[in-house]
C-alpha cells in the first residue's frame, strides 16, 4: 500500500529541495519504487516534461534522484513571476492564467482539486511519495486556502517533518516558534524535526537540539552537516549558482536578469575547470577581461530590456563585441540581442515595442503559443549532435537566421552574425550535453574536461544519500510515512 511523507520547513531555501532530493535516492537504494511531489512550487527555472509540460527544477532533480523522468503530476501547480506582483499560473504543466498576488490568494482553493489528482495518480503507480512543502507553515496568513503546507498535509492526511536551517541562526525559534503559530491540528500533523546545514562540530548543538524536544514533544531525527557538494547539484535559485574561485580561464559572464529562467544553462559550465564563470549581478559593470558574455533566458524580456539598460550593461556589451568578443543569448536573451521586441497583444506584461541591443539581425514578435519540447539537435558551426529542450513564446526572424546556430528536424534554429562572434538560441540545455558543452570550447580555444556532467549529478546524488544516512535515522524517518 502506498505511502507518503511530507518535508516542510522553517522558512524558505532552508534546504528542503535538497532533503527530498537525498531521501528519495536512499529510498530507492532501500528497494522502493519513490516519486517527487510538491504541491505548489514559485520559479522561472522549469523542466520540460515527458508529457508536455513543464515543472519546477527541483522536482525534475528529485525524479532523477528517483531514477525517473519528470512528469507534470510531481508539481500540479507552479508560478512564475514575470513581475513584483504577478504570476503565470501552470496548472498540470499548462499555463491558465497571469495574476496578482492578491488575487492567486482567491484563485488558491479551486487549485486543490487538482493537486490532490495529481498527488493521488502518483500514489496509485509508487510505494512512496515524498512531498516537499513551499515556504513555511508559520507563514500563518497564508493558511486560508493553502495548498502548498498544512492544508495540503491535512487534505492528503500526510505525516510532516519539519526542517530548520541552523546556518541563518536562531534555529531553535524557527522550530519551537513554527509550533506556537500554527494551529494546533496542524502541529498534529508533524511527526519530528530535522536540523539541516550544521557547520563545524554537531556535538555542539546536543543542549539545543534537547531543548526543541523539550519545548515541542516532538521527535529529532539528526542534526545534518552542511553538505560541500550541494553545488554540483543543479541550482534551483540563481543566487544559488556556485561559481568556484578561479583565477584564471575563460571568463564567461552571465548576466543575472531580474526575471533570469532556465539558467540551469549554466551549471555544467561553472564545473568546467577550464572556466571561470561570473554571475553578474545588479550594479556590477562587466569585468573588462569578459571574454564571453551570456544572456540567459528571462520570464519576461522587455522588462529585462529596460532591467538590463537600467545597469548599463547595453553599453557594456556592446563595447565587449567591438572590443572582440563574444556573446551568446539564449531564448529571452536571444530575443534581446536583435533590434526589437515586440509583443502586440502583452503577453508578457503592457503591450508595446522595445528595442533590443541590435547585435543580431533579427526582430522578434510575442505570440500566444508556447512551445514546449525536448528537442535532438545540431550545433551548425560544429557539426555536433545534441539534446536539449524548447520553453519559450515568440519568434524571431531576419537575416541572421541564414547562419543558424543549430538545425533541429531539418529546421533551422537560432541565428548567428556574420563575424560569427553573436549567437542566438532557444534551445535550453545544450551545455548539460558533454559532447556539445566540449564542441562549443573547442570553438572558443578552450579544452573541456572529459567527465560526464550527468555522471557528476548522479554521483553527487548517491553521495547526499549517504551524507543524510550519516547523520539522520533514515530509517526511522521513512517509517513515519503512511
Amino acid at each position: 500500500m502506498s505511502k507518503s511523507l511530507m518535508i516542510q520547513g522553517t522558512g524558505s531555501n532552508v534546504g528542503k529541495s535538497m532533503l527530498v532530493a537525498g531521501l528519495c535516492r536512499a529510498a530507492v537504494r532501500r528497494g522502493l519504487s519513490v516519486a517527487p511531489f510538491k504541491p505548489q512550487n514559485m520559479s522561472n527555472n522549469a523542466a520540460v516534461t515527458t508529457d508536455g509540460g513543464e515543472i519546477g527544477r527541483a522536482q525534475a532533480l528529485q525524479a532523477k534522484a528517483c531514477g525517473l523522468a519528470p512528469h507534470t503530476d510531481m508539481n500540479p501547480v507552479l508560478l512564475k513571476p514575470e513581475t513584483d506582483v504577478g504570476s503565470q499560473v501552470v496548472v498540470q504543466g499548462k499555463r491558465v492564467a497571469t495574476v496578482k498576488a492578491r488575487d492567486y490568494a482567491a484563485m488558491k482553493p479551486t487549485l486543490m482539486a487538482s493537486v490532490l489528482d495529481s498527488f493521488n495518480r502518483l500514489k496509485s503507480q509508487y510505494d512512496l511519495v515524498l512531498v516537499e512543502g513551499a515556504g513555511s507553515p508559520a507563514e500563518v496568513n497564508l493558511r486560508p486556502g493553502d495548498i502548498a503546507n498544512m492544508g495540503f498535509a491535512r487534505a492528503a492526511d500526510v505525516p510532516v517533518i519539519l526542517a530548520g536551517d541552523i546556518d541563518r541562526g536562531g534555529v531553535i525559534a524557527q522550530v519551537v516558534g513554527t509550533q506556537a503559530v500554527i494551529d494546533v491540528d496542524d502541529a498534529a500533523m508533524i511527526a519530528g524535526f530535522i536540523i539541516n546545514r550544521f557547520r563545524g562540530d554537531p556535538r555542539l548543538f546536543d543542549d539545543g537540539y534537547a531543548m526543541i524536544e523539550q519545548h515541542t514533544g516532538w521527535r529529532g531525527f539528526g542534526v545534518v552537516p552542511w553538505f560541500s557538494d550541494a553545488w554540483k547539484l543543479p541550482a534551483e535559485d540563481a543566487l544559488d549558482i556556485a561559481t568556484p574561485v578561479r583565477s584564471e580561464g575563460l571568463h564567461i559572464v552571465c548576466l543575472k536578469l531580474s526575471r533570469i529562467a532556465n539558467f540551469d544553462d549554466l551549471d555544467p559550465l561553472a564545473q568546467e575547470p577550464g572556466v571561470r564563470l561570473t554571475m553578474l549581478h545588479e550594479g556590477q559593470a562587466l569585468p573588462a577581461d569578459t571574454d564571453v558574455v551570456i544572456i540567459p533566458g528571462s520570464k519576461s524580456t522587455r522588462g529585462d530590456l529596460a532591467f538590463l539598460r537600467a545597469q548599463g550593461w547595453d553599453e557594456d556589451v556592446r563595447a565587449h563585441y567591438r572590443r572582440g568578443g563574444h556573446v551568446l543569448g539564449i531564448c529571452g536573451g536571444f530575443q534581446m540581442l536583435g533590434h526589437f521586441v515586440d509583443d502586440p497583444d502583452g503577453i508578457e506584461g503592457a503591450a508595446g515595442r522595445t528595442d533590443g541591443l541590435g547585435l543580431l539581425d533579427v526582430e522578434t514578435v510575442m505570440t500566444g503559443d508556447k512551445r514546449l519540447s525536448t528537442v535532438a539537435a545540431v550545433h551548425a558551426p560544429s557539426g555536433q549532435r545534441f539534446d536539449g529542450y524548447e520553453i519559450h513564446i515568440g519568434r524571431s526572424e531576419g537575416p541572421d537566421r541564414a547562419r543558424p546556430f543549430a538545425q533541429v528536424a531539418g529546421q533551422d534554429e537560432g541565428a548567428i552574425n556574420a563575424d560569427g562572434r553573436v549567437s542566438g538560441s532557444y534551445l535550453h540545455g545544450m551545455f548539460a550535453d558533454d559532447g556539445f558543452r566540449r564542441a562549443w570550447l573547442a570553438g572558443l580555444n578552450v579544452t573541456a574536461s572529459q567527465g560526464s556532467y550527468s555522471a557528476t549529478v548522479e554521483a553527487t546524488l548517491d553521495c547526499l544519500a549517504d551524507h543524510l544516512e550519516a547523520h539522520l535515522d533514515v530509517s526511522a524517518l521513512l517509517a513515519c510515512a503512511r
